[in-house]
C-alpha cells in the first residue's frame, strides 16, 4: 500500500473537520465548560426573575443549599480521605473508621472545653487518634493481613465495643465544640440575593467557620495528593500496596510504612471529628453516619484515589443538601442513586483504575 492509499490519521481528520467548519471533541468540551461557567455566574451574581424564584423557592435558598453542599463535602472529604488511605489504598477493611471520627470528636470536645483552646482540641483529636490507629494496625490489621472477611468482622466488633464505651463515658447527650471568636460569625459574600425597593442590593451572608472547613479540606487534599504522587514516601506506599515482597527486599520496613499510613488515616478521622463537632454536633450515632458517608464517597470516587474521594464527596454533599431543601422526603435516596449510577457507568468508581 502506498502512502496515498493509507487512511487518514485522527489528527488529519481533526484538521479536516476544523477546516470544514466542524468542532473537535476538545473544542466541544471547552465550549461546554464555558457555557457551564457562564450559567453558574448568572445564577450566582444576577438578580433572578420572579418565575425562577417561584421554581427554586428563592435565590438565597438555592445558593445557600449549594454552599452547604460544598462545605459539607469538605467535611465528608476530611473523613473519607483517611478512609481512602486505609481502605481504598491499603485494602484494610476498617469498618471502625466511624468510631475513630466520633472518638476524635469527644476527645477534642474534652480538651477544648477544659483548656479553652480550640486549636489544642483539634491537635489532640489528630494525635490521639493517630496513636490509636498505630495500635490497631499493629495488633489487629497486621495479624489479619489479606483476610478481608476477618478484618470486616473484627472491625465491626471494635466499632460496637467503642460505641458502648463512648456511650458509657459521655452518655447519650449532644455536645457542641465551641469555636474561637476569630472563626465565629458570618462573612458577607459578593452574591446578590435580592434588590430592595430603594435599589440597594442584598448580599448573602454565610458562616465563616464552614468556609474555613472547606479551605482546610482543600489544603489537606492537595497535600495528600502531592505526598502520594510526588514524594519518595508516596512511591514507597504505592509500591508496598502493589508488591510488598519486592519493597521489603529493597530494604524498606514495610510494616513501619503501613503503620504510618494507618496513623495518618486514623488521625484525619479524629481531626475531622473535632472539625465536624464544631460545625455540627457530637452525639451517639454520628459514627455510623460518617462511616456510611465515607464508604459511599470512596466507592463513587474510586478506591485509593484522593481526587476521586474529592469528587465523590462533592457529589454526595451537594445531593444531600439540595435534596434536603427541594426533596426532603427523598433526600437521602439521592445519595444512593448517585452511587448506583456511578457504579453502572464506572464500575471501579469515577477515578478508579484497574489493579
Amino acid at each position: 500500500m502506498s502512502i496515498l492509499d493509507q487512511p487518514p490519521s485522527s489528527s488529519q481528520l481533526s484538521s479536516s473537520s476544523m477546516a470544514g467548519g466542524g468542532m473537535t471533541r476538545r473544542q466541544a468540551w471547552g465550549l461546554f465548560w464555558l457555557l457551564a461557567a457562564a450559567l453558574v455566574a448568572w445564577l450566582v451574581f444576577a438578580v433572578w426573575p420572579d418565575w425562577l424564584n417561584a421554581i427554586l423557592i428563592s435565590k438565597k435558598a438555592f445558593v445557600s443549599a449549594i454552599l452547604n453542599g460544598i462545605t459539607l463535602a469538605g467535611l465528608y472529604f476530611l473523613v473519607a480521605s483517611g478512609f481512602t488511605l486505609i481502605f481504598g489504598l491499603m485494602r484494610n477493611v476498617n469498618l471502625a473508621h466511624g468510631s475513630l471520627y466520633l472518638l476524635g470528636a469527644y476527645i477534642g470536645y474534652e480538651v477544648a472545653n477544659r483548656t479553652g483552646y480550640w486549636l489544642l482540641g483539634v491537635a489532640s483529636g489528630f494525635i490521639v487518634l493517630a496513636a490509636v490507629g498505630v495500635v490497631m494496625q499493629i495488633f489487629v490489621f497486621r495479624r489479619l493481613e489479606g483476610d478481608d472477611l476477618r478484618q470486616t468482622l473484627v472491625s465491626i466488633g471494635i466499632s460496637i465495643v467503642a460505641a458502648d464505651l463512648m456511650l458509657a463515658v459521655w452518655a447519650g447527650g449532644t455536645y457542641q465544640i465551641a469555636v474561637p471568636e476569630w472563626l465565629d460569625g458570618a462573612l458577607t459574600l459578593p452574591v446578590i440575593t435580592a434588590v430592595r425597593s430603594n435599589g440597594a442590593s442584598v448580599f448573602l451572608t454565610y458562616p465563616l467557620y464552614r468556609l474555613v472547613v472547606l479551605a482546610a479540606a482543600i489544603v489537606i487534599g492537595v497535600g495528600l495528593w502531592l505526598m502520594l504522587n510526588k514524594t519518595r514516601v508516596g512511591m514507597m506506599i504505592r509500591a508496598g500496596v502493589d508488591d510488598r515482597a519486592m519493597l521489603s527486599a529493597s530494604g524498606v520496613n514495610v510494616h513501619a510504612v503501613f503503620a504510618i499510613v494507618f496513623a495518618v488515616g486514623a488521625g484525619l478521622a479524629g481531626f475531622a471529628g473535632v472539625v465536624g463537632g464544631s460545625a455540627l454536633s457530637v452525639a451517639p450515632g454520628e459514627d455510623v453516619r460518617y462511616l456510611l458517608a465515607s464508604l459511599v464517597v470512596v466507592i463513587v470516587g474510586g478506591m485509593g484515589s484522593i481526587s476521586g474521594a474529592a469528587i465523590g464527596a462533592l457529589l454526595i454533599g451537594l445531593a444531600e443538601q439540595i435534596g434536603l431543601v427541594y426533596f426532603p422526603t427523598y433526600g437521602i435516596v439521592l445519595t444512593f442513586v448517585i452511587m448506583v449510577v456511578a457504579l453502572a457507568v464506572r464500575p471501579r468508581g469515577i477515578m478508579g483504575k484497574a489493579r
